[in-house]
């Protein structure tokens, strides 16, 4: 007898704030233990992620969307139109997409960028970056999903670890 388990992709509203904090802290600290420094991943806190998310969730040009699974998050997809204006040739911008660890491998993530992508459609929005740490193995991901490697020269500071930021983009989405 096969189980079937009931999995809902919507939109955010702030009562989700606490559970996409949740899966945020808990991703960082499986997705770059190794990465990034433990003293800075041990430091998270979802009391803080919970008051960052309350503001995203807020806010009109940032869409976010989150995969139920029994009426637990355990992942979600934001972003919004590209603000820093450094890559003309894409109007999107995919700010994060974090999947609890248990859940990748599923095709969990593919549905919930398509979702993603389709209310940047809705937007006019035709193209979309995303950033992703070069270590990170989430690289192989957007490229099965159509992205090439757009930028490699940038570089971010997460604590005391100076990281290769990789800029991967989908000029038609």
């Amino acid at each position: 007898m096969e189980v079937v388990i009931s999995m809902i992709i919507r939109e955010a509203t702030l009562s989700d704030a606490e559970g996409v904090a949740k899966v945020h802290v808990d991703c960082w600290r499986t997705t770059y233990k190794d990465i990034i420094s433990d003293d800075f991943l041990d430091n998270l806190s979802y009391e803080q992620r919970t008051k960052l998310w309350i503001s995203n969730i807020s806010r009109d040009d940032n869409y976010i969307f989150i995969v139920e699974i029994e009426g637990k998050i355990i992942g979600f997809a934001d972003g919004g139109s590209e603000k820093s204006g450094k890559y003309p040739d894409y109007d999107g911008d995919v700010t994060s997409i974090y999947i609890l660890e248990e859940y990748q491998g599923h095709g969990i993530g593919k549905k919930l960028l398509t979702r993603l992508f389709d209310k940047f459609k809705t937007l006019k929005l035709g193209s979309s970056i995303v950033k992703v740490l070069e270590e990170n193995g989430s690289c192989r991901f957007y490229e099965a999903m159509g992205a090439e490697l757009i930028d490699s020269s940038k570089f971010v500071q997460i604590g005391n670890d100076k990281l290769k930021l990789l800029v991967y983009g989908w000029r038609d989405l």
